[in-house]
């Protein structure tokens, strides 16, 4: 616990307790590319030729096309993944010296319905099961209002955008407002500290993704073709890079009034997106040099492939190694570098083979299946 302690208030800490920014960059991600590519196929394939309908009843018809395709493409890795956490926990309650994190091991069989809505977000965490998984119900419910706002956005384009800008600028205040009742402080409270009324909530996460939609809007309308000369790529690298170092190391040892404490929390993770948005203005049109060389390297091709069936397994991986101890871990940066490193290896190993057991051949059959697929051909 002293180790602990100590290694907490080292600058570099800050790397793992600012990791929360993480889970941004893929909401940002997540939001970019369904936007991007759902204009795309609006500007290539005729909607109301696919359904065989006109108005209302053809936008329904794609709205429920797109959640079922969604639906289908996430669910069966996902499910299995629910079933191992429940019975890998069940094992450990009543084998291991240690206690399990969460109560999987009773929650699974009672709320498992939650997690295949993907609303267990919606309910108190000490009743979730699997508790990684509020990442995965959160993105599903931007989703659905996401794509409520595309199919919109066709025939009203200024009114969906002022709906997306209320959304983000009210969950700024939303946010501000439940850190600054309960005197949040980002800098000295735990990461995770009201991890059920800030951290995994839809209403409190849903700047980044609405930024990555607004930014797959802009590539698509430019064609990814946007003049920069020098002074302003350099300029957008440096502010950019400085504003997430300041956002990963800013607090550190630092004191915050209340409410520069509560305008952190409601602002810092929509912030993160818009410097993230830099970077991909910045590879997408040309201008991103050797970090997006770094970013298209075919290496990670595979990785990317796999990376959300590691998001799955990798909990599970940990839980496995810390639980069958007989001792506590003793802290030290060598043991936590080796394990981190095995872990990955371990993660991405699992998560390859559930890859390729339930994940590559759902997307595989959808490709098929696919109208947009059919009328291409």
């Amino acid at each position: 616990m002293e180790f602990r302690t100590t290694a907490e208030r080292h600058l570099l800490f800050q790397l793992i307790n600012k990791a929360t920014f993480s889970v941004d960059t893929f909401f940002f991600i997540s939001g970019l590319l369904v936007s991007f590519l759902y204009f795309r196929t609006t500007a290539k394939v005729d909607v109301n030729k696919l359904t065989k309908t006109t108005g209302f009843l053809s936008n329904f018809i794609e709205f429920i096309g797109l959640l079922i395709y969604r639906f289908c493409r996430l669910t069966a890795p996902y499910f299995f993944a629910l079933g191992v956490v429940q019975l890998t926990m069940k094992w450990f309650h009543y084998n291991s010296v240690f206690d399990p994190p969460t109560d999987d091991h009773l929650n699974c069989p009672k709320y498992w319905w939650r997690n295949l809505l993907y609303i267990n977000t919606l309910f108190p965490v000490q009743d979730m099961c699997m508790l990684w998984s509020w990442y995965l119900a959160d993105d599903t419910q931007f989703y659905i209002l996401g794509v409520i706002l595309l199919i919109l956005s066709v025939r009203y384009f200024k009114a969906a955008a002022v709906i997306l800008v209320f959304c983000t600028v009210a969950s700024w205040f939303t946010t501000g407002y439940i850190a600054y009742t309960n005197k949040h402080m980002p800098n000295i409270d735990d990461p995770l500290a009201l991890f059920d009324k800030i951290y995994d909530k839809p209403w409190t996460r849903l700047g980044p993704y609405f930024v990555g939609m607004s930014i797959g809007w802009l590539l698509f309308k430019t064609e990814c073709k946007i003049k920069m000369n020098t002074l302003i790529v350099i300029t957008g690298w440096t502010v950019s890079s400085a504003v997430l170092c300041s956002l990963i190391f800013g607090l550190h040892q630092m004191d915050l009034h209340p409410v520069a404490a509560a305008a952190y929390s409601s602002l810092s993770h929509t912030l993160w997106a818009l410097c993230l948005s830099w970077t991909v203005i910045a590879c997408a049109t040309g201008h991103g040099g050797y970090i997006n060389k770094l970013l298209s390297c075919k290496i990670l091709i595979p990785f990317s492939r796999t990376t959300y069936c590691a998001y799955l397994v990798h909990p599970i991986i940990i839980r496995y190694v810390v639980m069958k101890r007989d001792t506590p871990l003793h802290l030290t940066v060598e043991t936590v570098a080796i394990l981190f490193l095995g872990q990955i290896v371990v993660s991405y190993l699992f998560a390859f083979i559930l890859s390729i057991a339930f994940e590559a051949p759902i997307v595989s059959l959808l490709k098929l299946v696919s109208p947009t697929k059919r009328n291409n051909h």
